[in-house]
């Protein structure tokens, strides 16, 4: 396994806390590094009937054994990731960046008003903001801060060491390609870019370290905010088809479209992606629901993923056929 980073390539939501979890207990990784914005990102992880939404903290929490780190490049709300490393008791696993940016209250009343609120319609998370500021070198350092001090640790330096001792280690982008500074739907675009090669310079790895780009697509496509959505569906017709959802970290209804096969074939370049992920199969056909086998999966299903892999020439090693991290087909073994 080596690095892997893991990203989304549509708008977000396409389920990226589930595989970064899935691989963080299936491949025993040694560390989950989150990459990405910051907390205006909610990342959902479903295991053994519980479901627990992360802001902050990398979704490879799930494996007890995986240390956590906060890669120098996402901007940090103390409040919001002390909360949750006291939830789920991942004090002595976590490590963050003396260079993460830190989220202020102005921020987030900037975040809150303005266009950035009206037009643009952010979470209202504080990271655009934030993420001004620091290009403008005026943020402030997670180092500076005294409640922060005993989580500070050397990020790039714990991530390439692990990689020189051959250990597996996960990069966690957040967000989607689509709403990439650089590439996405500009002006409607989350405060950097989000695409693999960011994710890296996140966490402080170079691209000749990274062994693979498993790329992040639902089976259909959604979108929160405003911002240009091919082929998009009226409410009534999504919640019609049983596409209807509602964003982690904002609860607002999520607008969708049915897969986008032109939007997917760029992401893959953008991302230089080695393997396709794709999630949530099971609303797209109910019969599949909890199935682990590909076999097992109706000729449709079988139909529509081989459809992906002739047009994105990848493989779809992973598929997800329900919410929880039980409900998987992993196909990698048959692709070595």
């Amino acid at each position: 396994m080596g690095c892997t980073v893991v990203v989304d390539g549509f708008f977000g939501d396409a389920g990226k806390g589930k595989i970064v979890s899935y691989l963080s207990l299936k491949d025993d990784a040694e560390i989950c590094a989150r990459a990405g914005v910051g907390p205006n990102a909610g990342h959902t992880v479903v295991m053994n009937n519980t479901t627990y939404k992360l802001r902050m903290i990398p979704c490879g929490f799930i494996n007890p054994k995986t240390r956590l780190f906060i890669g120098p490049g996402v901007a940090v709300n103390p409040e919001i990731l002390l909360k949750e490393i006291a939830e789920h008791n991942v004090e002595r696993r976590v490590g963050i960046d003396p260079q993460c940016a830190i989220i202020e209250n102005r921020h987030l009343e900037i975040d809150r008003s303005g266009h950035l609120s009206s037009i643009i319609q952010t979470t209202g998370s504080g990271t655009g903001p934030c993420n001004a500021d620091r290009a403008l070198r005026i943020a402030k350092m997670a180092r500076e801060f005294p409640e922060l001090k005993r989580f500070i640790i050397d990020v790039p330096g714990e991530v390439n060491r692990a990689l020189d001792e051959k250990k597996n280690v996960i990069v966690e982008a957040t967000q989607g390609t689509y709403i990439s500074l650089y590439h996405g739907t500009y002006p409607f675009v989350t405060s950097k870019d989000v695409c693999a090669s960011a994710a890296c310079s996140d966490v402080g790895i170079g691209p000749t370290r990274v062994d693979d780009v498993v790329i992040v697509f639902k089976s259909y496509v959604t979108r929160v905010g405003a911002g240009d959505l091919p082929g998009e569906l009226s409410p009534d017709e999504v919640k019609r088809r049983g596409w209807d959802e509602y964003g982690t970290v904002t609860g607002r209804l999520r607008r969708a479209s049915p897969f986008n096969f032109d939007l997917a074939k760029r992401a893959v370049m953008l991302n230089g992606a080695t393997q396709i992920a794709l999630t949530k199969l099971d609303v797209l056909y109910p019969s599949c629901k909890g199935i682990t086998e590909f076999e097992k999966l109706c000729r449709e299903a079988k139909e529509f993923i081989q459809k992906i892999e002739e047009e994105l020439k990848l493989k779809v090693s992973l598929i997800g056929t329900g919410p929880s991290l039980e409900e998987i087909i992993d196909r990698r073994k048959a692709y070595l």
